[in-house]
């Protein structure tokens, strides 16, 4: 099995775009991957992106999807110091890169900034690489 960190903008791409994760991948992501996706979604709402309905269906979409989300004291430890290494002003994404180091094979981003500097630390991979059986 392969575990796959997902950050928030790839959660709402997978439930926008009906993605059906293969059974033999499963899902992690950081506690804080509840808030940015409701952040996310009410933004694309609030700039008539979306409608509400579409925006709550999302969310219930990424809700229904099999995440398995952590944040322990082990994590918020590597994620201080990844973010103190690459002399970042908060830890947020550094969650993502030591939640991959910890307990998953590769991070699936769309954001090429957290994918340039995660790549120093972990495994890095497409979006599509979930869907790939």
């Amino acid at each position: 099995m392969t575990t796959f960190v997902i950050d928030a903008q790839v959660a709402v791409d997978l439930a926008v775009g009906g993605a059906t994760i293969p059974p033999e991948h499963s899902l992690a992501a950081p506690t804080l991957l509840r808030s940015q996706v409701l952040a996310l979604v009410y933004h694309s709402v609030q700039h008539g992106e979306i409608d509400e309905r579409t925006g709550r269906k999302v969310l219930d979409d990424i809700r229904a999807m099999r995440i398995r989300l952590l944040g322990d004291r082990s994590l918020q430890d590597q994620a201080w110091r990844i973010a103190a290494t690459l002399n970042w002003p908060d830890a947020y994404r550094a969650e993502y890169i030591a939640l991959t180091r910890l307990q998953a094979d590769a991070l699936a981003t769309t954001d090429p900034e957290l994918a340039a500097a995660a790549s120093a630390f972990v495994t890095t991979v497409s979006p599509a690489d979930i869907l790939q059986s």
